[in-house]
């Protein structure tokens, strides 16, 4: 009998298909639609002479290139893979759409193809963690996980090894779900905060994208919500739907230190190795998911050695008993006032970055309970500092507030103000993409500085 994944590729033979944007997760969809034959065409705003060699591989394998700063003038195509940070309502989409070119992208696809269990988490913040933590449980529980979408490796290129019996575990984005018509059989929201909204038209659509997750699913399906986040908690699926809260009473709720789930101790917070209230949130919310599929211990196991994952958080160097943390990934002000949150003691905060359009005020009182000096760079850095200053906690006394214009100046000026005992947090509340890629590349650019000190 042959797959869902051969059928849906076999009909894409002849076809003109175009792709949109060659990153890292284009390029094995292209080398797929390749092998099966499709007259393929891939679209990248990358000048020629800029492209790395991977890319111009594709072209030796027969993908015509459509790059530069008018990539997206007169292409012509059956299907249009879209990049997920590519809005739908793009001029040039709408306008293949209308000479009647099918727009999809490749997580759309996968979940039309996907032949084993899917799993998908979604939300503002702590998403990368909690799909990483569901992972951990299920392979620790002998299961066979595939990790990707927002997160890890392509998977669809990886559907022909799956079995019926695996489990898919995906981190989605809102730009993957803006588009989705299909939902997974269990699927989770974090939070939901104020985000992207330099690509979306509003807050209004950034939380309607999100509801894909679970907008289609059946009367078998389970969401699994924040309880305590005043936009999930209205949410309801079309089959279960659980809450997870560390403020009150839930499905899955905090009490005394301890985790529990439907009434029973599952975890003691204590057991928890990586630092922060947001991530015993994390935990609740994973907790939840992998309900009948992993057995408590496994859960047990896991919070005693799971180290968290790159960029969140990391711990990166103790220098003449100073601790370094890398929270690259705090690209909104709710992830930064999260990592605040994790320390104890008030940190030396570097923060500021490419500017989302998004509010900044709920920042500033955090940062005068958390923050003893704070060194600011790029777009942000005065949306930041306006938001301290304007707060009626602000006492100039107590918090220092150094403007250094640049992500590199911010780093060494905190590293020298520094002393035995102190900690220094880059968490800049913003995108990485005025000076770098992204976060990644901005967490190991940090990660280079603070070694070199």
């Amino acid at each position: 009998m042959i797959s869902a994944f051969e059928q849906y590729f076999s009909s894409l033979q002849n076809k003109k298909v175009a792709v949109l944007g060659l990153g890292v997760s284009n390029r094995p969809l292209v080398r797929l639609l390749l092998e099966f034959g499709c007259s393929v065409v891939g679209c990248d705003k990358t000048p020629r002479e800029n492209l790395d060699a991977e890319v111009l591989r594709l072209e030796q394998m027969g993908c015509k290139l459509h790059v530069g700063e008018d990539y997206l003038e007169g292409v012509e195509a059956d299907v249009v893979f879209r990049t997920p940070g590519m809005h739908p309502g793009n001029p040039a989409i709408v306008a293949l759409r209308s000479r009647g070119a099918q727009i999809t992208s490749e997580m759309e696809v996968f979940f039309e193809v996907c032949p084993c269990h899917l799993i998908a988490v979604t939300g503002s913040d702590g998403k990368t963690t909690t799909t990483t933590l569901i992972s951990e449980m299920l392979k620790a529980a002998g299961k066979t996980v595939w990790l990707g979408g927002n997160i890890g490796t392509p998977l669809l290129p990886l559907v022909r090894k799956m079995q019926k019996e695996d489990y898919a575990v995906v981190e989605l984005s809102s730009f993957q779900l803006m588009d989705m018509t299909r939902s997974p059989e269990r699927a989770l929201i974090t939070n939901l905060a104020p985000n992207h909204l330099d690509i979306h038209k509003d807050m209004e659509e950034y939380v309607e994208a999100k509801k894909n997750i679970f907008r289609y699913q059946d009367s078998q399906g389970l969401l699994v919500l924040n309880g305590d986040n005043e936009i999930t908690a209205s949410f309801r699926g079309n089959g279960i739907t659980r809450f997870f809260s560390r403020q009150g009473e839930a499905y899955v709720c905090l009490k005394d230190g301890v985790i529990f789930r439907e009434g029973q101790p599952v975890l003691p917070v204590a057991d928890i190795l990586i630092p922060g209230v947001h991530n015993v949130e994390n935990y609740m919310a994973a907790i939840a998911m992998v309900e009948g599929l992993v057995e408590d211990d496994v859960v047990r196991q896991v919070a005693k050695t799971f180290g968290g994952v790159e960029h969140r958080i990391e711990l990166v160097r103790v220098k003449d008993r100073v601790k370094f943390y890398n929270d690259s990934i705090a690209s909104s002000p709710s992830r930064t006032i999260a990592g605040l949150r994790s320390f104890p003691e008030k940190v030396i905060l570097i923060a500021g970055g490419y500017d989302k359009h998004i509010p900044y005020d709920v920042l500033g009182p955090e940062i005068c309970a958390h923050v003893k000096k704070l060194f600011l760079g790029g777009a942000t850095g005065e949306k930041i500092r306006q938001a301290v200053v304007n707060c009626p906690e602000y006492d100039p006394s107590a918090l220092e507030i150094v403007d250094c214009g640049g992500f590199e100046p911010a780093v060494r000026a905190a590293a020298q103000a520094a002393k035995p005992g102190d900690v220094v947090l880059m968490s800049p509340a913003s995108a990485a993409f005025d000076q770098f890629k992204n976060f990644m590349v901005r967490g190991d650019y940090y990660k280079k500085l603070v070694k070199e000190l």
